[in-house]
């Protein structure tokens, strides 16, 4: 079987920019725009067309995160989807993007990229139309994904109040199983029913239960989502290390040193705004490790979603962890 991890450089959301250059790069790029309710800085864009309603609009895309070609499209797709279900939103039309080395890999494997892409995407009854392709040196695939929602129930980063737990959706761990998984061949499958599962029923209920605050976490890790909610909305973050669920096999992964670039760089980002006493350097890990289609981190309660933290008035850092 083709190895598709072995065909890139990276893998899955671990390939981001580093946040720090990204946000220099936006803050160049983008001018501000009337009408727009949600800008750069969130999961998708967001525009008022009317009273009750609004366009979302997100891409995502990534070089492979497993070798199964399937799978890496069923979770392409799910990652894609879910900053429509990030925002509070419904999916209601994706487009594929896909980059392949036509020369290098079959085409037949290229179908069943975008065969489990369309899977995942009618189980979010979200039709896929068309899309666009270009011959890549590396594989690339994605989607770019346009929701709706309703602009006064959005779920936003910038909207947390003092006092409110933060709940997660998934366990962490998928970035250093997939680290391992590219090293070694081995196939992890907690870590892909993870990636694939859909954030839809989360965002329902978090919507449902009136919770304004949330984003999911993915290649900026826990650390790194967390602290883009905490400076949004001007608190701390206060994260209870031990509440904080974990993938089976993630704590020996970075023990074994199976740790991504990506996830090394989301650490060295968040530290001088994160209060880390006491905290060992492989939890520190973990917390930073860059997730590919993770869960959603909510202001709020919901069934089955573990609290692992508070919202906290401002501090002298961003992120404590106890």
């Amino acid at each position: 079987m083709t190895r598709l991890t072995q065909t890139a450089a990276g893998g899955g959301c671990a390939c981001k920019i580093p946040p720090g250059e990204l946000e220099s790069l936006l803050a160049k790029a983008l001018p501000a725009f009337p009408g727009l309710l949600v800008g750069a800085g969130d999961d998708a864009a967001a525009i008022r067309i009317d009273g009750d309603r609004a366009v979302l609009s997100t891409i995502d895309f990534f070089t492979p995160v497993v070798d199964d070609p399937r799978d890496w499209g069923r979770i392409a797709a799910a990652n894609a989807l879910s900053d429509v279900y990030a925002m509070g939103g419904d999916p209601v039309l994706a487009v594929n993007l896909l980059c392949w080395p036509r020369t290098r890999l079959p085409l037949e494997l290229a179908a069943e990229v975008l065969g489990g892409g369309a899977e995942i995407a009618a189980q979010a009854r979200c039709p896929v139309a068309g899309g666009h392709s270009i011959d890549d040196p590396e594989p690339k695939y994605g989607m770019a994904v346009t929701g709706i929602a309703h602009p006064d129930r959005l779920l936003r980063n910038d909207s947390g109040t003092p006092g409110t737990p933060l709940s997660l959706t998934k366990p962490l761990g998928i970035g250093v199983l997939n680290t391992r998984h590219k090293a070694t061949g081995e196939v992890f499958p907690n870590a892909v029913a993870t990636m694939v599962t859909l954030n839809s029923t989360a965002s329902r209920a978090a919507v449902a239960a009136g919770i304004r605050c949330g984003t999911d976490v993915t290649g900026f890790g826990l650390l790194g989502h967390v602290l883009e909610v905490a400076r949004a909305s001007d608190l701390t973050a206060v994260i209870d290390i031990a509440a904080v669920p974990m993938l089976d096999g993630a704590v020996e992964a970075a023990e074994k040193g199976f740790v991504s670039g990506g996830t090394r760089r989301n650490l060295d980002w968040v530290s001088p705004r994160t209060d880390l006493a006491g905290t060992d350097e492989i939890t520190a890990l973990l917390l930073a490790d860059a997730q590919t289609s993770g869960g959603l981190l909510l202001a709020g309660e919901i069934p089955g979603a573990p609290v692992i933290g508070e919202l906290v008035p401002r501090r002298e850092h961003l992120v404590v962890l106890r």
